[in-house]
């Protein structure tokens, strides 16, 4: 396992990317296809930086992505990729959510690859990673367009089921997807939402 793990980190350095969790997002798009040229992307807990260059690299010069984290990141663009917006907030304020609605329409892909900070306690952090995907899943509710795209990362564990059947609702397709370079004793995996539907209030 350990040289599969220096491998992706090696690869990482050789194509450029700030971590090897960059192949995590790269599987999923290669096998789904679910970024396209000109989208504009939101990507949660950004730091440090890869998944919104992947993201970059593929929506092009027509694209954008918006990338937030309670850690500072600024990564200059390479053209002809989409301009990133890199913002320092905490994905609970409002004023983030504010931010967003004063700025974009909405966006086409909502990313997350957030994780809390590991305690030890495999039910703790499994708790903190779905209260992390709950926000994920509130935001993406805000502000995916119909027929967009969510693609978060998820400590599986006991509630694992229930956080998954509160994704059905929104989405056309949920399905679970354990990316190769996601270390094989991890307990993450991705939660993967097709086809956004946007819920009607009841009166």
């Amino acid at each position: 396992m350990r040289k599969e793990q220096d491998f992706y980190f090696k690869k990482a350095k050789k194509d450029n990317y700030p971590a090897r969790s960059v192949y995590k997002l790269e599987e999923a798009q290669q096998k789904h296809k679910f970024l396209k040229p000109g989208q504009r992307v939101l990507d949660l807990g950004c730091h440090p930086g890869s998944w919104s260059i992947y993201a970059s690299e593929i929506l092009g010069p027509k694209g954008v992505v918006v990338a937030a984290d309670l850690q500072r990141t600024d990564i200059p663009v390479q053209k002809p990729n989409a301009e990133i917006h890199w913002l320092c907030y905490d994905v609970y304020s409002e004023e983030f959510v504010d931010y967003l609605k004063k700025q974009w329409p909405g966006f086409h892909v909502v990313l997350s690859d957030m994780a809390p900070r590991t305690t030890g306690s495999q039910y703790a952090d499994h708790q903190h990673s779905l209260r992390l995907c709950r926000r994920v899943l509130e935001l993406s509710a805000q502000f995916l367009h119909e027929n967009g795209t969510l693609y978060v990362k998820v400590f599986q564990g006991e509630d694992f089921p229930e956080f998954l059947q509160e994704c059905k609702p929104l989405f056309n397709n949920v399905k679970v997807v354990k990316p190769k370079s996601s270390r094989h004793e991890s307990r993450e995996v991705f939660v993967l939402g097709r086809g956004f539907r946007r819920q009607t209030r009841k009166k």
